[in-house]
């Protein structure tokens, strides 16, 4: 399994692609930082998160793309510059029929390193001794997308698992509501 994570921001949006599966050892192939200027336009930034990210999506055609979900936090301003380069990543994913999973930063530094109240440097050194790399990815942004894609390579076969389940449940559930209204359902019944 190949992910792209992605770990939204403004001015740095951190990306990694890492691939592997859940259970054997991990490898990083690609990391950095798509930048934008704190002075620039919006929109401009927008569009160069963009351009960013489907240069990452060419060069590495990953099967998922896992995003941090945005949490509210006391700066709103920064809540919104997130939730936007966030929502260029999921629209970059969706426009090439890649699926997006989101994950809170929680769970990621949860899965990475065992607690979900883990701090930047010890993301840092667990995802340098997950893909076995030589130092910390600079800057956090570059780590936290790492961190990400981990998370996600992680879970996914559980989560795979429970929306398979989720599901089968909801067609028999169908099935049985469709059965039980169907005209046929009350021939053979006596008053």
């Amino acid at each position: 399994m190949r992910v792209l994570g992605v770990d939204p921001g403004l001015t740095r949006c951190g990306v990694g692609v890492v691939e592997g599966v859940a259970g054997r050892p991990l490898t990083m192939v690609g990391v950095g930082v798509v930048r934008t200027a704190a002075d620039a336009e919006l929109g401009l930034r927008l569009v160069a998160i963009e351009q960013g990210i489907e240069a990452w999506l060419d060069e590495h055609r990953p099967e998922f793309v896992a995003v941090e979900r945005v949490f509210s936090q006391h700066n709103v301003r920064t809540v919104m510059g997130t939730a936007q380069a966030s929502a260029v990543a999921m629209l970059c994913a969706a426009r090439r029929g890649i699926p997006v999973a989101l994950h809170t930063p929680s769970e990621v530094k949860a899965a990475v390193t065992g607690s979900g109240r883990a701090d930047k440097a010890q993301v840092g050194a667990m995802v340098t001794r997950l893909l076995r790399l030589d130092a910390p990815p600079k800057p956090a942004d570059a780590a936290d997308a790492l961190a990400l894609a981990i998370c996600h390579i992680w879970r996914a076969p559980a989560q795979n698992r429970l929306q398979q389940a989720v599901a089968q449940n909801r067609l028999q559930q169908a099935v049985a509501l469709h059965a039980a209204s169907s005209p046929n359902a009350s021939k053979g019944r006596t008053a």
